[in-house]
This record gives C-alpha cells, sequence and structure tokens, in this order.
C-alpha cells in the first residue's frame, strides 16, 4: 500500500494563471507559500525563518472557484497529491517541476470566508 497525500495551508504568490482547455474545462496555476517560523535552540544558535514554495495545480471547478476569489496574499488550505514532472530545456538539460495537484480548497481569508468550501468531485480530475 502506498499514499500520495498533501496537506498545505498557506498564502497565495500571485493571483492564479487560468487557461481554459479544450471542451472549456478550466486549467488554474498558482504558487503558495509556507512559511516556517524563526526559532532560538537550547544552545542559543538562532534557526532564521524559512519559506517553501509550492506550485499548485487546480483543475476544473476548483479552477474556476480560484479564478472567481483567490487572491495575491489570500491564505488558502490545499489537500491534494505530489507529481513531479521531468523535460528538457533548451540546453538539453534535464529539468524537474514538482507540482501539488489540487483535490480540495478551502478560502480561510477573510475576503475569500463569503466564498464556500470547494471540492472537486471524485469522478472528476485532471484529464490524463
Amino acid at each position: 500500500m502506498s499514499v500520495n497525500k498533501v496537506i498545505l495551508i498557506g498564502n497565495v504568490g500571485k493571483d492564479p494563471d487560468v487557461r481554459h482547455l479544450d471542451r472549456n474545462v478550466a486549467v488554474a496555476n498558482m504558487v503558495l507559500a509556507t512559511t516556517e517560523r524563526a526559532y532560538t535552540l537550547q544552545n542559543g544558535t538562532q534557526v532564521p525563518e524559512r519559506t517553501e514554495w509550492h506550485n499548485i495545480v487546480l483543475w476544473g471547478g476548483l479552477a474556476d472557484v480560484a479564478e472567481r476569489y483567490v487572491h495575491k496574499g489570500d491564505r488558502i488550505y490545499i489537500e491534494g497529491k505530489i507529481r513531479t514532472n521531468t523535460y528538457e530545456d533548451q540546453n538539453g538539460i534535464r529539468r524537474y517541476r514538482t507540482e501539488i495537484l489540487a483535490e480540495t480548497m478551502e478560502m480561510l481569508s477573510s475576503r475569500g470566508a463569503a466564498s464556500p468550501q470547494a471540492q472537486e468531485p471524485s469522478s472528476s480530475g485532471a484529464p490524463f
């Protein structure tokens, strides 16, 4: 048995980039920042704050909700799975891109509180 599950709570780094594909299926891409607070060890060593940036991909209804309600700086909850893609750049160097394929999104910011919790139905998802 294996599990591929990611849960993130963070702040949106920029407004979602939403595209509409064939059959008017929407896909949204955005970045989410999660930050670990700075702290001091017992021996006095200070560990600085650390921010991690996550590439989030939303499909269908979740992408539509993101297009309407999600903005830079908003705090959101994302639940999904992790996927890493491999490609070669223009110089022939192998590159990797790790993405979170969102299955559930919940708005946590006060301005997003008016929008309902969004969850993609289990029967739909990424068209691949």
